[in-house]
């Protein structure tokens, strides 16, 4: 029987007190949190985690006190706990090693049931990893959440450089029994190619949902205007926004795309930018910068489309608000939502050719008004059938289930 012990709890000004008897304690790492969103979905889905555990599970996050991008640190958070319901959090600054110091000190008194790390190789996952290996942090298990890093797609951009780290990391990681976390059965295929041995747990990507999707006005005119475009999302290659843009310089009828997201790449942007300046007089495209989580699904439902012809996605958040605002999605092939889409949702493109996407974007925009209402309402149908048959149960309380078991 495992032994019902007491956990340090680090109050807001870093002292330790003895909390409630905890059944399940994980330490979850992410680089990025709330308050910031520009990480996208991740942030999301950490959050849900946290937010969505059982009372049995006790968990602490370690994630950066800024968001992606910034210079300047959240104020009032940078090296300080804050309560997050039953969670912990604790802001840090990679460049503070005081900091560094007191949070090992305090995660050091501490026996984790499961160390959670967000992501195959960026730094928030790397340091605790070796330190676990290290016997610096105590964690009985080390589970990794690669967030769609594994996938084709996204081994493709800067490929030698990853090659040459899974490599050696691969030996770390086997040598500390790590599990994965897959979202659906493709990724725990991916994760598989790089790492034959490995457990994979398969729980479906969850997030707080958005609400029923209200009903889809009624037609105010006969006359279709230009086909309103919306693309949401990072402004990185793996989101492959250049090639929706692309395929925009191939398009005849009249059309608008609206691009919100943050920008991740310059030197992608740029490229973009490019693309953006070249297109035809009957396509106006604009940027709008980023979106604040709470207003996405407000600006999808002002929108005929969202177009997605991203390299991968092991959930994909945005495919779910614009469904959530009766929004069909144009989107590739490489997201869980296929037959979502396939079925009613939108359209699915498996190619990513500019002429491909041309010729569905001229399909869409010479659709009636008619036609386009009864596009939305099919998205608003089946978001809410897919809604319906959402997971509710989390990773974390999936191992707790587990450990419980042994």
């Amino acid at each position: 029987m495992r032994e019902n012990r007491l956990i340090p709890r680090p109050t807001q000004g870093g002292r330790a007190t003895l909390s409630e008897p905890a059944l399940f304690r994980v330490l979850v790492t992410s680089t990025f949190f709330e308050p910031g969103f520009r990480g996208g979905g991740p942030v999301r889905s950490v959050a849900h985690i946290l937010d969505a555990a059982s009372p049995g599970v006790a968990p602490i996050l370690v994630t950066r006190d800024r968001d992606m991008g910034a210079t300047e640190a959240y104020p009032g958070l940078s090296g300080q706990w804050v309560d997050r319901g039953r969670a912990r959090i604790f802001y840090l600054s990679r460049r503070q090693p005081r900091q560094w110091y007191r949070l090992w000190r305090e995660l050091r008194a501490t026996r984790f049931d499961l160390l959670y790390v967000n992501s195959l190789w960026a730094p928030m996952s790397l340091v605790p990893v070796l330190a676990a290996r290290l016997g610096l942090l105590r964690a009985e298990r080390v589970m990794v959440a690669p967030r769609g890093e594994c996938s084709p797609g996204a081994l493709s951009l800067k490929s030698g450089r990853k090659r040459l780290f899974v490599k050696g990391w691969r030996r770390v990681l086997r040598s500390l029994s790590v599990e994965f976390h897959a979202s659906t059965e493709a990724e725990a295929a991916d994760i598989r190619r790089i790492f034959p041995w490995a457990t994979v747990r398969i729980n479906a990507n969850q997030t707080a949902l958005p609400p029923e999707p209200a009903p889809v006005p009624a037609l105010s005119s006969a006359t279709p205007g230009p086909l309103r475009l919306v693309f949401v999302g990072r402004i990185a290659a793996m989101k492959n926004l250049a090639l929706a843009v692309e395929a925009l310089t191939l398009v005849r009828q009249p059309v608008v795309l609206d691009v919100y997201g943050p920008i991740e790449d310059a030197a992608y942007w740029r490229r973009c930018e490019a693309l953006l300046a070249a297109l035809p007089p009957n396509v106006r495209a604009e940027y709008h910068g980023s979106v604040a989580p709470s207003a996405v699904v407000g600006v999808l439902a002002d929108h005929d489309a969202l177009v997605l012809p991203t390299l991968g996605e092991n959930f994909g958040h945005v495919i779910a608000e614009s469904l959530a605002g009766s929004c069909p999605v144009l989107c590739s092939d490489r997201t869980p939502w296929n037959s979502i889409l396939g079925d009613g949702g939108g359209a699915v493109i498996p190619e990513f050719t500019a002429s491909a996407w041309a010729a569905e974007i001229e399909r869409w925009a010479g659709l009636t008004p008619e036609q386009r209402r009864a596009a939305r309402i099919a998205a608003a149908d089946a978001y809410r059938s897919w809604r319906a048959d959402s997971v509710r149960v989390t990773i974390l309380d999936l191992m707790s289930e587990l450990a419980h078991q042994r």
